[in-house]
């Protein structure tokens, strides 16, 4: 360890033992062997000129974040026990590999990945990357809906285009209700200003997505919008990291003030998954370059656990 590098609990307890993310074992993309979930690191879509690739290192800095050999074995008490249900088999693919300029041939690496998985029975669990992630991940459910989407996110992605690019971060939710499995969409979290005109929002309104702005859950919680989510339906949620408070999180291109707790989105998770099945999930626009002592990895790394630990229970 140098000298400006400070301890870590993964070098207190050995460090890592070379495998994936929480150190569950690597495989080669495609491979999955009747794996339960898949982990699939995503670098970059469909990023805009202006900033490129800018979340590009976002998967290894989650998969740093936390996790040494045998911490699957411990307690995990926001899940109240191991983080997977005995019997759970995740393996991690590690990255995709991303170009910056060949845009098309990201999004259909990502889309293939995920397809792959979703054929073979298993839960993908995407690690981004910006949010033009979703755009090809929602693609690949082509032939696994009808799907409900469950966004977390301080905007609310509704641009038609921005500088003539229609699928890039700031479209993936207009392009998710262009998808003919998508039946329904839930937005929670919006705040403050972001790339969305008023016709915008006016368009999603018509198209029918439910809206659940910060504000409102603030004042009445969220149960309203747990309760928008049709029961027993297959939902795919989607999280912008910069759905949480900068506070929490300040790793984030666009911070906005008043965003989500830790907690308040463990506790939207767990009411989600009692309610229907999960079955894909994406964490986004993580931005290791604003982030502050790894924090905001933190969070988003312990917010995949919980994730994963309720698909895992989900399946047993």
């Amino acid at each position: 360890m140098s000298e400006t590098e400070p301890p870590r609990m993964g070098t207190m307890f050995g460090g890592r033992a070379g495998g994936g993310l929480f150190d569950i074992p690597t495989a080669p993309l495609g491979q999955v062997e009747a794996a339960d979930i898949v982990v699939i690191g995503a670098p970059s879509a469909t990023p805009y000129p202006s900033v490129g690739p800018y979340c590009a290192d976002a998967p290894d800095a989650i998969r740093s974040a936390f996790g040494w050999p045998g911490v699957l074995d411990h307690h995990d008490f926001d899940l109240g026990g191991k983080i997977f249900a005995e019997g759970t088999k995740a393996v991690d693919w590690g990255n995709l590999a991303h170009s910056d300029r060949d845009f098309a041939a990201n999004r259909e690496r990502i889309s293939q990945a995920v397809v792959s998985v979703l054929d073979q029975g298993a839960v993908p669990v995407v690690m981004g990357g910006d949010d033009s992630i979703p755009i090809p991940v929602l693609q690949a459910y082509e032939a696994h809906g009808p799907l409900t989407i469950v966004q977390l996110d301080a905007h609310i992605d509704w641009r038609d285009e921005v500088g003539g690019e229609r699928l890039g971060l700031s479209s993936n939710m207009r392009r998710a209700s262009e998808m003919p499995w998508v039946e329904n969409i839930i937005q929670l979290g919006a705040r403050g200003l972001g790339s969305a005109r008023p016709r915008d929002f006016q368009d999603a309104t018509d198209w029918g997505v439910r809206f659940f702005p910060m504000q409102d859950i603030v004042t009445s919680g969220f149960d309203a919008a747990v309760e928008a989510v049709p029961a027993d339906s297959k939902v795919f949620v989607t999280l912008d990291i910069d759905a949480m408070d900068p506070a929490v999180v300040p790793s984030v291109i666009g911070p906005a003030p008043g965003g989500f707790d830790y907690w308040q989105v463990v506790g939207l998770l767990k009411a989600i998954a009692g309610r229907s099945k999960i079955v894909g999930f994406d964490l986004v626009e993580l931005m290791s370059a604003n982030d502050i002592g790894g924090r905001g990895a933190l969070v988003a790394a312990r917010l995949i656990a919980v994730v994963m630990g309720l698909i895992s229970r989900q399946r047993g």
